[in-house]
């Protein structure tokens, strides 16, 4: 299946080939942003410059400065791009249903991100020193439990559980689900679809055996 990553280094390179035709602005924008977002998922933050950027572009420096005040602006506005896009993913795919379907949803929205965009989804992972108005990839999973919070609170409700607990729980259940697709990005084995049935298996099935007073068994209480 062609992806939006698979092309970006094509549709870079291509954009300078196609004659002498002067681009607009935001043309030239986009290109930037496409050439960008490849090289940051290539070699991260720091190992990449603003004349390399430009060099593939066939500008000149200034013309990146021009567009985004240097290096760490493009970075911004990718990582933005990238935090809406998976957020908006995630939470269009949450169209309701049985409580187990919605876990489904959840996680295929992530892993869908992650096979359709995988140069984004290394540039999240990967820790940065700029900071960027959605904030950080821990930020963005806790405004993604926060929407699984709001399914499990009704859940909780209905089954006689405190549902105070309910961000407790959000955030486990997403952070498993975040930290198994960082695991997937490289291995991809299984498939897509095996992953989401084994995340879904532990997930509906660990909160299917929830004790409402759960208790350590060990010596340990505080």
């Amino acid at each position: 299946m062609a992806t939006d990553d698979s092309s970006t280094k094509d549709r870079a390179a291509g954009s300078t080939r196609r004659g002498r035709r002067r681009m607009t602005g935001k043309e030239r924008r986009e290109q930037l942003l496409d050439i960008g977002r490849a090289l940051f998922a290539e070699r991260g933050f720091e190992g990449t410059s603003v004349e390399e950027i430009a060099a593939t572009a066939g500008v000149s420096k200034p013309v990146v400065y021009e567009h985004f005040g240097g290096k760490e602006g493009l970075y911004a506005v990718v990582v933005d791009r990238e935090t809406r896009r998976l957020l908006d993913m995630v939470t269009g795919a949450l169209t309701g249903g049985h409580p187990r379907e919605l876990l489904e949803q959840a996680a295929f929205a992530l892993l869908d991100y992650i096979e359709q965009y995988t140069d984004g989804f290394r540039i999240l992972v990967r820790d940065s020193p700029v900071a960027q108005s959605t904030g950080t990839f821990a930020s963005l999973i806790s405004d993604i439990a926060t929407q699984v919070e709001d399914i499990l609170g009704l859940e909780f409700e209905a089954r006689g559980f405190d549902p105070k607990l309910a961000p407790l729980y959000a955030q486990a259940l997403v952070g498993m689900v975040a930290l198994t697709g960082q695991w997937w990005l490289n291995a991809r084995k299984p498939n897509k679809p095996e992953v989401a049935a084994h995340l879904v298996n532990l997930a509906w099935h660990g909160l299917d055996g929830l004790e409402q007073k759960p208790r350590l068994i060990g010596h340990r209480r505080s």
